[in-house]
């Protein structure tokens, strides 16, 4: 099994890193995913019998890696299920962009998702769907910016920046077929313990290839 990165774990949740091109459920490709992996570890760990309970309250696509919550018990799942519909759960991301793009802003549109891909539609078809982003560095054509997810739409943030011409690094669903590593990761997540009074804030920079083209602090 994978090693798995975890930030941070007590009898309530788990905070995990999902590496890029795992799968956060499975799917029809049988590959290993993250909540088996975390089922499998809990097992493991504390020698627990039978099924395990682990909930999945968020995704991210499969390509993309960050930080998640999985929840321990069905009580924490629906509390925090209920901070992500109540927009209580902070969600930001680092991501690599085209194009000349203003230094802050957001976006808003109605989004309408079509199979296994989101497109920009209208109030009656779309879901309304917002975020805020902000350029935290530039080299060339490319784009160095911080979005904090307001409504998480499915492709919301690929689709939101390629509409505008400014397609992620690597997106081969919305941008170029360049088999390049997409350059998006949700590196920050921050909510009240569904438990406890205490808020949980996490960060975690992301490696690789185009991330070290820039200089910053996120």
């Amino acid at each position: 099994m994978n090693k798995l990165n975890i930030l941070y774990e007590d009898n309530h949740i788990i905070v995990v890193e999902k590496k890029p091109n795992v799968l956060c459920q499975s799917d029809y490709t049988n590959d290993l995913d993250l909540l088996t992996m975390v089922k499998s570890y809990v097992k493991e760990k504390y020698n627990k019998p039978g099924n395990v309970y682990i909930g999945l309250v968020h995704r991210l696509d499969r390509p993309v890696g960050g930080i998640m919550v999985f929840a321990r018990t069905s009580k924490a799942a629906a509390r925090l299920s209920k901070y992500i519909q109540n927009h209580e759960m902070k969600k930001e991301y680092l991501l690599v962009c085209e194009g000349k793009l203003d230094d802050s802003g957001y976006f808003e549109d109605y989004i309408e998702k079509r199979d296994t891909i989101s497109v920009i539609s209208n109030e009656v078809h779309g879901k309304y769907s917002k975020l805020e982003y902000e350029v935290l560095s530039r080299k060339e054509n490319f784009n160095l910016v911080r979005v904090n997810l307001i409504t998480g739409r499915h492709h919301q943030i690929r689709l939101q920046f390629a509409s505008r011409n400014h397609p992620l690094y690597g997106d081969q669903l919305y941008g170029k077929q360049d088999k390049k590593q997409i350059a998006l990761y949700a590196y920050h997540l921050s909510f009240k313990h569904p438990v406890k009074d205490e808020i949980m804030d996490f960060k975690l920079m992301p490696q690789g290839e185009i991330w070290s083209e820039f200089s910053y602090e996120a």
